[in-house]
């Protein structure tokens, strides 16, 4: 079985390459330079020499993307761009989530690819300001763009937008699209550069602030969403969108959790108050028999890779 993987040497992508080669896929990984050092870890894994292969693409090139995708049953995309900060020209994240997840599903078309995974977010859920509080949101929740737009939350814009022209692609050219929506993923790396999502793992350890406020986390370890991945895409009976979330903790809480296990870190000391946040059901996904991981092992995991990569000093 031969699938690709766009954006293949990004923190969920890399788990979900790994967790491909292991079932014995030949992947087809897109990334924008295969001769670059930071894509060495996606060669040192487990079968990656025979059933790997690396190409140089981008998403708005679409003849890249076309090659990258030629003669694989299955595609996964992936990638998109992840702002650390505010971003002030929205472009720089519409353009390649939008156009570009519109150039895969074309050489998915073109390919005949018989199933397309696309990854989006539980950004494009939870933008709702109208929603009832205390309810919890399903994947009939999209969220507001207009609001979006008005809140200059452009990263939640380009994900709701992205996810909705792939599944009005899908219904227009009858393309077999599922898409996955997960929460804040944490989890170990296998990369060597830090992610956005890893990152709010380690600010929390070197209290970078010493305020916080005490919001909702929905969160999803990186390996259970891998598995989630492939789980949509292998199960005939999935179909339309699916949020993957196991946890729901808020900042507070998860704090002393953190200290629990790792009691020598220098977390934030103050805690402030906000209004309750979202909470995500992800019942449609554990309908078709994913399981997820204990809160504990996913923060045990990452905080031990963080140490061992020197990434707390």
């Amino acid at each position: 079985m031969r699938v690709c993987v766009t954006g293949a040497g990004g923190f969920a992508a890399s788990w979900l390459v790994k967790l491909l080669l292991s079932k014995g896929f030949i992947v087809h990984g897109t990334v924008r330079d295969p001769s670059d050092e930071k894509y060495a870890h996606l060669k040192e894994l487990e079968n990656a020499t025979q059933n790997l292969i690396l190409f140089k693409a981008d998403l708005l090139d679409y003849v890249s993307i076309a090659s990258s995708v030629a003669g694989c049953e299955g595609v996964f995309h992936v990638a998109s761009p992840v702002p650390y900060s505010k971003v002030p020209n929205p472009e720089v994240l519409l353009e390649p989530a939008v156009t570009g997840t519109k150039n895969v599903l074309k050489a998915c078309l073109e390919a005949k690819a018989k199933r397309v995974v696309v990854v989006s977010s539980g950004s494009a859920i939870f933008m709702k300001p109208d929603w009832p509080k205390g309810e919890i949101m399903d994947e009939s929740c999209w969220s507001d763009e207009l609001y979006c737009r008005t809140t200059e939350n452009w990263y939640h814009l380009s994900k709701t937008v992205a996810e909705r022209e792939a599944l009005d692609f899908a219904s227009k050219n009858a393309l077999d699209v599922v898409t996955v929506c997960p929460t804040l993923i944490v989890g170990p790396m296998l990369q060597s550069t830090i992610n956005a999502s890893s990152l709010v793992l380690i600010n929390l350890l070197k209290g970078i602030r010493e305020t916080v406020e005490n919001t909702l986390r929905n969160i999803v370890d990186v390996r259970d969403l891998a598995e989630a991945l492939l789980l949509v895409y292998e199960n005939k009976e999935a179909s339309g969108r699916y949020i993957a979330s196991s946890h729901v903790i808020n900042t507070r809480d998860l704090i002393e959790l953190l200290k629990s296990l790792f009691p020598n870190y220098s977390y934030p000391k103050n805690i402030v108050e906000v209004e309750e946040g979202k909470v995500f059901s992800s019942k449609k996904l554990q309908s078709l028999g994913w399981k997820f991981r204990p809160l504990e092992e996913t923060l045990k995991d990452a905080v031990e890779y963080y140490q061992c990569a020197h990434l707390l000093e």
